[in-house]
């Protein structure tokens, strides 16, 4: 099992950290309250549902809470301009402007982005979870948005997160290694290229998933591990954990790689001028700007990359 190292290199800051909203965590189980920062004149909501929102030019649209239609209220936060909420209609949104952050993402700026990974997380749970899982009895939201309760037995059930990790391998020195390992999986493109990921199983600690997945999916042992940020990634209710991890010794050759032929079917070692070389001619492509695998990439390879790769 690998040790955990400090973190040595932190990955840059996401798009993501942007929006800054209070979350009122200690106020939600008061309607009242809640009712109030609905009516409040300075009050916005976005429309979202089956992980799509109103878009309205570069942002959300934020319509005033009196214009929003009728559905499930989920408070997103109250920021410097007021109350923020997701409305959660009861049927799948028809209007054109309606988005999923995947065709969102290049257009959408960058203090949005948050506000919608929130809205997009809540939404599905809600939309996934109509039924208490105890006794199967209908249940109502309560908490603003962040529980239902069952109206039979009266248990309270909360959203759930998924804990994933997502590594970049290098050939030593964490970050500073001269050689990182991209992989590529088999429903993408020839030359599109990403770091290694999986989620973390029951019983696990987030390093021994980081070792597991990187041997599964590439047959490459690793050393050590070391901890460089996340990112929520709400599809549909997944929080990346990134890490930069060091290949054992004499795992560090294109020989060693074995692929899992499944979810990998191509995996190779870059150095910095490789990678470089072969973005700038698009030869290569890897993760868009807004996911955490390409900040990880950036920060071993010290400067931005040229060309990003193709939602799929």
């Amino acid at each position: 099992m690998p040790t955990l190292e400090p973190p040595r290199h932190q990955i840059a800051s996401s798009a993501l950290d942007e929006t800054v909203l209070d979350r009122m965590a200690e106020f939600r189980g008061d309607p009242r309250l809640m009712a109030k920062l609905w009516s409040a004149p300075s009050s916005r909501a976005v429309v979202v549902h089956s992980g799509k929102a109103l878009l309205d030019g570069d942002g959300l649209a934020l319509l005033p809470t009196a214009q929003a239609p009728s559905g499930e209220r989920l408070l997103l936060g109250v920021g410097p301009e007021g109350p923020v909420f997701a409305v959660h209609p009861s049927s799948a949104l028809t209007d054109e402007r309606a988005r999923g952050i995947r065709s969102a993402a290049g257009r959408l700026r960058s203090d949005h982005l948050g506000l919608f990974m929130q809205a997009v997380a809540l939404s599905a749970w809600h939309e996934t979870n109509p039924r208490c899982p105890r006794c199967g009895g209908e249940t109502d939201v309560v908490s603003a948005g962040y529980a239902r309760r069952c109206r039979q037995d009266g248990s309270d059930h909360y959203p759930r997160t998924d804990p994933a990790v997502i590594v970049l391998v290098t050939d030593g020195g964490g970050p500073s290694g001269e050689q990182c390992l991209l992989g590529r999986q088999a429903s993408w493109p020839v030359g599109r290229f990403s770091t290694l990921a999986g989620f973390v199983e029951p019983g696990e600690s987030v390093e021994q998933a980081v070792a597991r997945e990187v041997a599964e999916e590439v047959g490459v042992e690793v050393s050590s591990a070391a901890y460089a940020g996340s990112q929520p990634w709400p599809f549909p209710a997944s929080l990346m954990l990134a890490y930069y991890a060091v290949a054992a010794a004499g795992q560090t050759s294109q020989a060693d790689v074995t692929v899992d032929g499944e979810e990998i079917v191509e995996a190779r070692w870059f150095s910095r001028d490789e990678l470089r070389r072969a973005t700038e001619a698009g030869e290569v492509l890897v993760p868009p700007r807004l996911s955490v695998a390409r900040r990880l990439i950036e920060g071993w390879l010290g400067s931005p990359v040229s060309r990003d790769g193709t939602w799929r």
